[in-house]
């Protein structure tokens, strides 16, 4: 990599996000940096994009040395699209999306839109790599190891289609026991799915998701769950269902 490269960084936590801000002081030692990420929280929205409405853009002065950054009313999917069809004016490089608040391992991957946002990216031919932190967040191990890791990733092909997905774990860089490549899927969820109920005064009831930690004997050995409870970085490649 003679020049240095164009990176759109991307996120589902929303613009503000401290992750967001910690990603793009990283990344500027990579590469120019340009920024497009959500106005609001937006996690968990997977792929989806936003169709029957439309989206607000603003220009954004930005916590971090970038070479330009927007706000926009849509997903992180829709940061992707909107990036690279009409706001950015170069074609990226690269796309990294994160740092965010929590591991995308397991069946997680599915619904993350820090996923999907590097996703949708790998599906229009850019290198993408998702990156992901512990919660609560302690940032002290990614930006020990992110700009090195980042690197050797943007040196590899994932493959068609394809993204590196990179989930750091919450202890300090003391505690780390290294790094885990080709971690597969974990078959199950971090969270298992838990509800709380109270009435609404109209005959309804009110619900919110609040899922248990599964329980870490139940991860299988070799996937990125098990690296992670174990004190390792995970690194494994997502596919698109669109890579077949």
């Amino acid at each position: 990599m003679g020049n240095r490269p164009r990176i759109l960084l991307v996120n589902d936590d929303g613009i503000e996000a401290e992750g967001l801000r910690r990603l793009a002081v990283m990344a500027a030692r990579l590469g120019e940096i340009w920024v497009v990420a959500p106005d609001c929280q937006c996690s968990a929205m997977s792929q989806r994009l936003t169709l029957y409405e439309a989206m607000s853009v603003r220009e954004e002065t930005f916590p971090a040395p970038v070479a330009g950054a927007w706000r926009l009313g849509g997903t992180p999917a829709d940061c992707v699209k909107v990036a690279l069809g009409h706001l950015l004016p170069e074609r990226p490089d690269f796309v990294f999306s994160g740092i965010n608040r929590g591991w995308n391992a397991g069946y997680d991957v599915a619904y993350s839109g820090t996923v999907a946002a590097a996703l949708e990216a790998a599906m229009q031919g850019v290198p993408a790599i998702a990156f992901s932190t512990e919660y609560p967040e302690n940032y002290e191990t990614a930006e020990a190891l992110l700009p090195s890791l980042a690197l050797e990733l943007m040196g590899k092909d994932p493959g068609r289609c394809a993204i590196w997905n990179v989930n750091f774990p919450g202890c300090a860089l003391s505690g780390l026991r290294g790094v885990q490549y080709d971690r597969s899927v974990a078959p199950l969820q971090l969270y298992a799915d838990g509800f709380l109920s109270e009435p609404d005064g109209e005959g309804g009831r009110r619900l919110w998701q609040r899922g248990t930690r599964t329980d870490a004997s139940l991860v299988p050995e070799g996937t990125d769950l098990a690296a992670l409870l174990a004190g390792f970085v995970s690194v494994g490649r997502l596919r698109s269902v669109v890579a077949g």
